[in-house]
């Protein structure tokens, strides 16, 4: 397998973008992770698109972007994985050019979830789980699933509605200073505690909203990294994932995802580190008990220390490691094809040390980072690891 490097990223405005359509919001991340790479749309030979595509007017939203973009005749695919589909595209090529077969590829990520209403965001994406069972017998969506983790995890070991708040209330103050992001507002516990409930002990503020937007990398080969003279490539250090039952009256237990804990052991094999070594991380915080689940899923912590990590500020810039200092899924949104992408291309900035403004930008010890992207409740899951 050969090196692979992310060499140029674009990122769009998060947000309800109704200025444009599904084409038009690709290219905007297009064009400048093409740009930033030296290349053109005739230069890249392969190209992954990650798009679930079901709330926009697009049936084949790959073959539709990569005409917009210039892009028909490259090897095209489109992926899916659910809210981890992003990084299942960037998997899809990073194995493309690691086997040898393209020397470059272009992963995009896309979704227009706005074009529909609230209601039907929410059930469409509530069909993604057991849907025969759970969902037409009981009603359960994803608001549900994770309000079932969130009070096994207070019964468990204590936590608090205040310390789920915490969660948002960090993930808002790096949001407010991202400008891609789709929410750029502070909040405080209090704003949390009193907006309405979703799924108790879940509140409006505890859910991530629904969002427009793209992302993309494009992924060289170590040799056309030396040709493209390349000053900061980021690589791909290793990927890791798993997968989980989509039937939650199968699991064991609520109190973590036991295929981000596999994910992320094989990515820290392939990649040679260890938790401790990470710099700076991305995790899959659609709602606010799953960031405190993924600490504890990666090994930031042990098993019931995730919300004490919340309440001595560890996890922000300056502590013992920042996560999700874009505003995460939870202020900066989460388009669901785009946000594994997204996530790439914030690390990438994050280890290329370009993040604006400074207090946004983690201090880098190893030059190591980490993406934990999560599709469903753990039935899917991918943890990518990046060394600059």
């Amino acid at each position: 397998m050969r090196k692979v490097a992310i060499v140029g990223v674009g990122h769009s405005k998060f947000g309800e973008r109704q200025d444009v359509n599904v084409r038009e919001l690709a290219f905007e991340s297009v064009k400048t992770a093409l740009e930033e790479a030296g290349l053109t749309p005739r230069d890249i030979p392969y190209v992954s698109v990650g798009s679930i595509g079901v709330w926009y007017e697009e049936p084949l939203p790959a073959v539709a972007i990569a005409e917009y973009c210039g892009l028909t005749g490259s090897s095209l695919i489109r992926v899916e994985a659910a809210c981890a589909t992003g990084s299942a595209a960037v998997y899809s090529a990073y194995t493309a050019v690691a086997s040898g077969y393209f020397d470059t590829a272009l992963v995009i990520g896309v979704e227009k979830m706005r074009e529909v209403d609230t209601f039907t965001a929410v059930e469409l994406m509530g069909r993604a789980g057991s849907y025969l069972w759970e969902f037409e017998n009981f009603g359960l969506t994803f608001p549900g699933y994770y309000a079932l983790y969130a009070t096994a995890y207070m019964n468990r070991f204590g936590a608090s509605e205040e310390d789920l708040a915490l969660v948002a209330v960090k993930n808002h103050r790096y949001g407010a200073m991202n400008p891609l992001a789709h929410i750029q507002r502070e909040i405080t516990v209090e704003d949390v505690l009193s907006s309405y409930v979703v799924a108790w002990p879940l509140k409006l503020y505890d859910c991530c909203p629904i969002t427009d937007g793209s992302a993309a990398v494009v992924l060289a080969s170590e040799e056309k990294v030396k040709e493209l003279k390349v000053d900061t490539p980021v690589w791909i250090a290793g990927i890791g994932s798993s997968s989980g039952t989509g039937t939650l009256s199968y699991r064991s237990d609520f109190i973590g995802l036991d295929a981000a804990v596999k994910a992320s052991r094989i990515a820290y094999k392939i990649a040679g580190v260890e938790p401790r070594d990470i710099d700076v991380a991305e995790v899959h915080d659609c709602f606010t008990i799953a960031e405190l689940m993924a600490y504890e899923d990666l090994g930031f912590c042990g098993r019931g220390e995730g919300f004490k990590m919340i309440r001595e500020g560890q996890t922000e810039v300056g502590g013992k490691i920042p996560v999700n200092i874009d505003g995460g899924l939870k202020a900066k949104g989460h388009p669901i094809g785009a946000t594994g992408v997204s996530m790439m291309v914030e690390l990438t900035k994050q280890l290329r040390e370009e993040v604006k403004p400074s207090s946004r930008q983690a201090p880098m010890k190893n030059y190591v980072a980490l993406a934990h992207n999560v599709g469903g409740t753990g039935h899917y899951c991918y943890v990518t690891i990046l060394r600059r």
